[in-house]
């Protein structure tokens, strides 16, 4: 299988699905095969990619509920690099999704038994996308992950929110998923001139140590607009701080997983 990073913060507006559209296109530029599972039901990653949702007959909602083989759900999207990133979308449909799998046994292993049902062994990385609340999809994603990728916006409140998902973090391995490790910590929305965001960092990686990642995101205007576009960073401004930015982090988590790359040309 292939490793399976849920990209999580209860906190919300900390760059999550900014992070999951950029991440996995800089993986597949960098030659790896990326699935994104759109776990939130307000679908910022799948119209992030450009995906009209009012037109899907079939996502991860779906898949859940096990109308469809997780796999029958993916949508492609071309890259200006002539690669292609695999999604499986959301839909508003999956805002009652908690509700409909309150009754069924074994809810938290739903989405893990979907996957190990389907033919994802061509994959390199699946990202999961998670809802900023700890929710039954939340967990459903620690369930099903290999790990965890945290993005923490450089601000006041940072380590308040940390705590309540190390708490949380710490109740799933010790009873849903034993295996559950921290892939990173990721430092976004990072602004140079701002005293605040950088005393944060400097607590963060502190206290975290090395669990925190080398790439830090910058506050970038570029990142901002490029969902609106249904773009991600590489296609909407290559050259870019926040383009560079996302790059290195796809390096980094390549090397860390043990593997390595070949960069291609983007334009």
């Amino acid at each position: 299988m292939p490793k399976i990073i849920a990209v999580v913060n209860q906190k919300g507006g900390v760059g999550k699905t900014t992070t999951v559209i950029n991440l996995a296109s800089g993986l597949t530029i960098l030659g790896k095969k990326v699935l994104v599972i759109d776990l939130d039901p307000q679908g910022n990653t799948t119209s992030g990619f450009g995906i009209d949702k009012s037109i899907l007959n079939k996502s991860v909602y779906n898949a859940i509920l096990g109308e469809h083989q997780i796999d029958q759900t993916f949508q492609s999207v071309h890259l200006n690099n002539n690669n292609k990133v695999f999604i499986c979308p959301s839909t508003a449909d999956l805002s009652g999704a908690d509700m409909e799998l309150f009754d069924i046994d074994d809810r938290e292993w739903i989405l893990k038994k979907s996957l190990r049902e389907s033919n994802l062994e061509s994959f390199d990385f699946i990202l999961i996308d998670c809802p900023p609340s700890l929710s039954l999809l939340t967990i459903n994603a620690f369930t099903a992950a290999d790990s965890l990728l945290v993005p923490v916006q450089c601000e006041f409140f940072a380590m308040e929110g940390l705590a309540q998902l190390n708490r949380t973090i710490e109740l799933v391995v010790e009873r849903l998923n034993e295996s559950l490790k921290i892939e990173g910590l990721l430092l976004t929305m990072f602004d140079s001139r701002n005293n605040i965001c950088k005393t944060v960092a400097t607590e963060i990686k502190e206290f975290f140590k090395d669990k925190v990642l080398e790439t830090v995101i910058p506050k970038n205007v570029k990142l901002a607009e490029s969902p609106s576009f249904g773009k991600c960073i590489f296609d909407y401004d290559d050259n870019c701080l926040g383009a560079i930015s996302y790059l290195n982090l796809s390096k980094e988590l390549i090397t860390l997983n043990g593997g390595s790359f070949i960069e291609k040309i983007i334009r």
